[in-house]
């Protein structure tokens, strides 16, 4: 049921926050944002901003902003958003031309952005509530990477999660250092024995247009320079034992890997690859709207064998654009020989919502 904005004093007391908005009494009270039914199966969650105006409310890769209305010309600025259900979302606010993250949430990613969720959205145990000013771990170990076939220089951080074991080659690698917790993700899903002791490898991205799209640049880097280095660092490792987990182009490079590198890739956990990248696609005015399933999908419909290949796929369940050209792939892969599982996360083209699998996913990946 949608709440309406009346004269009243306890305005927002159907989200559970009562009293005078814009007073100090309101302010000490507030716990945002606060969701309630909507009546059709979703949710409007009430997001509130402190301070002078105008503000927006924008959303990663789920909704176009929301513009806030100020309260009856005090400090309380508030959007009631409709959403779905079983949605998790990374946001921020936009208030002159400066991004902060939401005050009254304690789940933050990063400083600028916080993660909201609606309360039938299932948990992620093992990751924990960091506020947006909080330091995330940095693991000790690092590798400074001069690579030849890639150029430039770029700093590889090593966790031994566990006291180590088969590498985790995590694409992205500076999102899940500095915006989501990944190291104590994957201490605490070690510690409770749904993982078994792994030693991730976060490797950052200079370029990810260039690096993630289907080239091999990328990949013989990492077979002739970065593991052999991975190996040499004193780290309990074994590269001989690799899964790589990649999300978004990551993801389209992780699939890319495993079938132009079977010797060094044979075990994935995608989440949301971008399978609908083609050479042209990012000209397009419409990048999704090309072939279904792009590239990956015309390799995959060659003679190609994957029976040594197990990998897990993931895409957000409010991606809409993106189910078709993961659906085909998914298929073709299973087609090819590998031993395939697939899922839903509760969540668009988000981070945020990755997390679960990408835990779940390495696990199984791991398995036999």
């Amino acid at each position: 049921m949608r709440v309406a904005a009346a004269d009243r004093e306890d305005a927002f007391a159907g989200f559970g926050l009562p009293g005078t908005p814009g007073t100090d009494g309101f302010w000490a009270g507030v716990a945002a944002p606060a969701s309630v039914p909507d009546g059709d199966g979703g949710w409007v969650t009430l997001f509130l901003w402190r301070g002078s105006g105008p503000v927006t409310v924008e959303f990663e890769s789920w909704s176009d902003p929301a513009p806030l209305r100020r309260w009856d010309g005090s400090d309380c600025w508030y959007a009631e958003v409709r959403m779905p259900a079983r949605l998790r979302v990374t946001y921020r606010f936009e208030a002159g031309g400066v991004s902060h993250a939401d005050p009254f949430n304690p789940a933050g990613a990063g400083g600028d952005r916080s993660v909201a969720a609606t309360p039938d959205a299932p948990d992620q145990p093992h990751w924990p509530l960091v506020g947006a000013d909080a330091v995330l771990p940095v693991p000790r170990a690092r590798i400074r990477w001069a690579s030849e076939r890639l150029g430039g220089r770029r700093t590889v951080r090593v966790h031994p999660a566990g006291g180590g074991g088969p590498v985790v080659l995590l694409l992205d690698g500076d999102d899940w250092l500095y915006l989501h917790p990944a190291v104590t993700a994957f201490d605490s899903a070690v510690a409770a024995g749904e993982l078994p002791p792994v030693t991730l490898v976060f490797l950052p991205a200079k370029d990810r247009a260039a690096e993630f799209t289907c080239r091999p640049e990328l990949w013989e880097a990492v077979r002739d320079e970065l593991l052999p280095l991975v190996a040499e660092s004193g780290v309990n490792a074994d590269p001989e034992r690799l899964v790589v987990a990649g999300q978004s182009l990551g993801g389209l490079s992780a699939v890319y890997a495993a079938l132009e590198f079977p010797e060094l890739v044979s075990r994935v956990a995608c989440q949301s690859g971008s399978f609908w990248w083609t050479p042209d696609a990012m000209r397009l005015a419409d990048p999704l709207g090309g072939p279904v399933g792009g590239v990956i999908a015309e390799r995959l419909r060659e003679s190609v064998d994957l029976s040594g290949l197990r990998v897990a796929f993931d895409v957000g369940e409010h991606e809409d654009r993106m189910l078709p050209h993961c659906e085909v792939t998914e298929g073709l892969v299973q087609r090819a020989g590998a031993v395939v599982r697939v899922s839903r996360s509760a969540s668009g083209h988000d981070r945020a919502g990755w997390r679960h699998a990408l835990l779940r996913d390495v696990g199984w990946a791991l398995g036999e």
